[in-house]
């Protein structure tokens, strides 16, 4: 029997929506279908402006999730048209696994709260894709692990698990979204614990730079940081943020690395070159997963790289300087192109909440034991 989900993510970067179709009676899984909307960029500049305190916010995350939900419906949409001409029919796709779009994420345990807890917060509106699709739709993945004392992300180690290891060695696996994080695969049936965690800043500051100085969404290749020049004092001041020293488990976003914390490091840089501050943004990435890999993936042979960060080959040729005792590739080369891995793990997720399975590995997010995530939207 076949055993199709649907996964959709929208992630820090807030280029698009990506949708698959997938397959997980097969071993190693299929994407029988892939599918992407770009956001037009007057709802990526208003996800974005909701990512800090703003007039009428409340109203305006209700109407943004609305718009979400209508192009993940989109995408969804695609997929089916996509698999009906495979002779998969809608009704054999048993969920859609839909992660929303990240305005907050606050879970550390504040001082206030008569519960301990912190919060995590997506925009999204699951209801009204069950509505527009007619299908079963999973939602709100982090809560749970948030309410158990966890940090409600990152939540991809486990699937990463499952994709990308194997007998003989340990992998990293560096998805390079908005923010980058890694996860840290021993040998298949070992002992040992996976690891996963947000290492900091991964597109976000590189493409809002980019975008702000070219009026490219992104550096396309990393051709405009290439013909730059590194600022080693503008990188040491970028580094110098407690939370690259924190320990793990640890999780962070737009909350902590945004616009407004860029403009305050770079404040006294006013004169330098764009080209050379685009420059030391792509080395901030490097070094920080190149830290993250030494201090946790020292025992891993190879370190796969997802994410749209995967297609900037400067960044790429940086990483490899940086890690010269281990191989860097793209998921490509593994069986998942790198836009198709995040969205891969929420069908995933998907597939584990209907069957009462736990999500999370309380080794990475720190929370209180394996829990079932997300919430089910019937049909």
């Amino acid at each position: 029997m076949h055993d199709y989900f649907i996964g959709l993510m929208s992630g820090t970067s807030l280029d698009g929506a990506d949708g698959v179709l997938v397959d997980f009676s097969v071993n190693p899984l299929q994407v029988v279908a892939h599918a992407s909307e770009p956001f037009t960029a007057g709802f990526r500049a208003e996800l974005l402006a909701l990512n800090t305190p703003s007039h009428n916010e409340l109203h305006r995350a209700a109407l943004a999730g609305n718009q979400l939900a209508a192009a993940y419906a989109r995408v969804v949409a695609s997929l089916v048209q996509q698999a009906e001409k495979l002779g998969i029919g809608a009704s054999r796709i048993q969920a859609v696994g839909a992660h929303g779009q990240t305005v907050r994420h606050q879970p550390r345990r504040t001082s206030g709260d008569p519960w301990g807890a912190g919060y995590t917060l997506q925009l999204n509106q699951p209801a009204l894709l069950a509505e527009l699709t007619g299908m079963n739709v999973v939602a709100d993945f982090r809560s749970r692990d948030v309410a158990a004392g966890g940090q409600g992300a990152p939540l991809v180690p486990a699937f990463h698990q499952g994709a990308f290891s194997r007998p003989d060695a340990g992998v990293a696996v560096l998805n390079l979204g908005g923010i980058s994080n890694l996860s840290v695969l021993p040998p298949t049936g070992s002992l040992a614990a996976v690891l996963g965690f947000d290492c900091g800043p991964g597109n976000a500051l590189m493409d809002a730079w980019c975008l702000q100085h070219t009026g490219r969404p992104f550096d396309a290749g990393g051709a405009w940081a290439k013909s730059g020049r590194l600022i080693p004092a503008l990188l040491a001041r970028l580094l110098d943020e407690p939370y690259f020293a924190q320990p793990i488990p640890k999780s962070t976003g737009r909350d902590l690395f945004s616009l407004a914390w860029l403009a305050g490091k770079i404040q006294p840089f006013d004169g330098e070159r764009a080209e050379d501050i685009q420059n030391t943004l792509t080395e901030l990435t490097v070094c920080a997963c190149a830290e993250s890999v030494n201090s946790y993936g020292k025992g891993s042979a190879e370190l796969i790289v997802c994410g749209g960060g995967a297609f900037n080959l400067y960044l790429l040729e940086r990483l490899q300087a940086a890690l010269p005792w281990l191989h860097v590739s793209t998921s490509e080369q593994h069986g998942l192109p790198p836009l198709q891995v995040e969205a891969a793990a929420f069908a995933w997720l998907a597939r584990q909440m209907l069957r009462r399975q736990p999500g999370s590995l309380p080794a990475v997010t720190g929370a209180a034991g394996p829990r079932v995530l997300g919430a089910l939207y019937p049909a």
